[in-house]
């Protein structure tokens, strides 16, 4: 069994005396490619925070590669996790190799009184490469395409080296061209860089990347399911989770989903969200 990179043992989440997550446990390994899908107000952001090192729980044990929250300085914890949020808040037009280079500040601009060394250059310069950015190394920010700067964020969350990779929602606002290149590059990373642990959040399966090798789904605050992707991305886990009776279809790696409805006696479908 690989080492445990997330632990969440019995995780509950009070906010404002209203409980948001109930009795949560999973554990993501090193080198694991988890999915994390549910309803909206599943609980999912929350989950997310966890595993980031942003929130503690109200009870129970959450441990981010082997620290344990609540017994740890959550800053320096954050280091070593890469966050990729397309709502990332890059105001000033900086070029791409700068906007990765904040990933070793943990900034949002360029650090004042800091410069990379050569060997950190050197890094997010081959990250970029990676990323299929090269040519667009010195393009600044407000220039980009949604889709460019997805793959930038991936590059700027990578260049860190974190052992814990999170990717939010990473493919939204993209085109279908865009979010197609996005999700190659999230797949490239099982082989360039293999022991990291990615857990990515969506609403819509068909933006799962084929690296996907874990699921937990959530619904009402509670794990419907969690365990290998091909175990828990199924028709009957989906339906209860969205608790409506939803298709899942997988093919070429890929998955699919709709819901099935009743139209004057004949079967139709309507594309959904997970």
């Amino acid at each position: 069994m690989s080492a445990a990179v997330v632990d969440l043992h019995e995780v509950s989440f009070t906010r404002n005396g209203n409980p948001i997550l109930t009795d949560v446990s999973f554990t993501a390994g090193a080198g694991e490619h988890w999915a994390l899908l549910g309803p909206n107000g599943a609980g999912k952001s929350t989950i997310l925070g966890f595993c980031g090192a942003r929130t503690h729980p109200t009870s129970g044990t959450v441990r981010v590669l082997g620290e344990q929250l609540g017994r740890v300085d959550m800053q320096e914890l954050r280091r070593h996790i890469g966050h990729v949020d397309p709502r990332h808040p890059v105001r000033s037009a900086i070029s791409v190799l700068d906007v990765v280079l904040t990933g070793l500040t943990g900034t949002i601009e360029i650090a004042m009184r800091w410069a990379p060394s050569v060997d950190e250059l050197r890094l997010a310069e081959g990250l970029i490469e990676q990323v299929g950015l090269a040519s667009r190394r010195d393009a600044l920010w407000p220039t980009l395409s949604q889709g460019e700067r997805g793959r930038a964020l991936i590059a700027r969350a990578l260049v860190a080296q974190p052992r814990l990779l999170l990717l939010d929602e990473p493919t939204t606002g993209l085109d279908v061209a865009a979010r197609e290149q996005l999700l190659e590059t999230i797949d490239d990373l099982a082989v360039s860089s293999p022991d990291v642990t990615t857990i990515l959040v969506t609403h819509h399966l068909e933006e799962l990347p084929v690296s996907t090798t874990h699921a937990l789904v959530v619904s009402r605050g509670a794990v419907v399911a969690s365990g290998s992707a091909d175990d828990v991305i199924t028709t009957e886990t989906i339906s209860l989770a969205f608790d409506h009776p939803i298709r899942v279809h997988r093919a070429d790696g890929r998955w699919s989903a709709r819901a099935v409805r009743s139209n004057q006696g004949q079967d139709a479908v309507t594309t959904v969200t997970a």
